[in-house]
């Protein structure tokens, strides 16, 4: 993972809706070298807001101050509070903004496109959205992002600058974003459930919950560690480990017979399409 400096022109960022995901981001600027007095927070319940600040000596405000003051405004509310945010941000930002004057809009909000920002807010507002994920609260994020109508180059690197602070990060065609969505948004959660399964199949072999979860954990990060810093096609890794007539290719009949590929390729499917549904409304 690159570590990024900060910008030689110091710029006010402000983070909106500063819960878990937000609060991971604002951690990693400053770690990254942006000072405090440059970031500004909001946050719905002023205990969470006194909370931020003293934590990391960040000013709290409000959003319509945050709108007023800020060059880039990382909108981190749930998808279904967007709208209303916007209605609340609008009346203090620019009414014909051209460049160098409009503060850029970040959204983290799962299945909202681009131009849901860019019919609300001014025009040539630029706007770059972000799909990260929740290892961001451990740094290793992925974090996929793509420039609106109107998001320059400069944009998407200062984007890039700020979500390289937690993890890594991919530029993609906004058309990608549901399929990013279904692969890495939601694919944290996909490991989850596997080893939970894994985890009740070692207590149905007579271990101990404890030492069931250990040993699958242990052998998930050392898969993946091997997986991103081998090079090796993961094709290559498997037969590795599956020799004639053993354990593991036994296994693998199993999860074969049992359709858990087609299973997963399906599961993919439906998170994409449910990201199309919110994109469009409809969900």
């Amino acid at each position: 993972m690159t570590d990024h400096q900060a910008s030689p022109t110091p710029k006010t960022i402000a983070v909106l809706g500063t819960g878990k995901i937000g609060e991971a981001l604002l951690s990693g600027m400053i770690r990254g070298g942006r000072r405090p007095a440059d970031l500004l927070v909001t946050a719905r319940r002023a205990d969470r807001a006194e909370e931020l600040r003293t934590r990391y000596g960040v000013e709290s405000v409000t959003n319509a101050e945050a709108a007023k003051r800020a060059d880039t405004l990382i909108l981190t509310v749930k998808p279904q509070d967007m709208a209303k945010l916007l209605e609340e941000l609008t009346p203090h930002l620019p009414t014909n903004p051209d460049a160098g004057t409009s503060p850029l809009i970040i959204s983290g909000a799962a299945g909202i496109p681009t131009s849901f920002f860019e019919e609300r807010l001014a025009p040539h507002t630029p706007v770059v959205r972000v799909m990260t994920n929740t290892p961001a609260l451990v740094d290793e994020a992925m974090s996929v992002i793509s420039a609106g109508s109107h998001a320059t180059p400069a944009d998407l690197a200062h984007a890039e600058e700020i979500f390289g602070g937690v993890g890594k990060t991919l530029r993609v065609p906004e058309s990608q974003q549901d399929a990013a969505t279904a692969l890495s948004g939601s694919g944290p959660a996909y490991f989850y459930f596997l080893v939970e399964a894994m985890t009740d199949a070692g207590i149905l072999l007579g271990l101990p919950r404890a030492q069931a979860h250990d040993l699958i954990v242990q052998a998930a990060i050392g898969a993946a560690v091997m997986l991103r810093d081998s090079g090796e096609h993961p094709v290559k890794l498997r037969e590795a480990v599956t020799s004639p007539a053993g354990t593991t290719i036994n296994a693998i009949r199993e999860l074969e017979n049992h359709g858990v590929r087609a299973a997963l390729i399906s599961a993919l499917e439906a998170a994409r399409n449910r990201s199309r549904e919110l994109a469009s409304g409809t969900g």
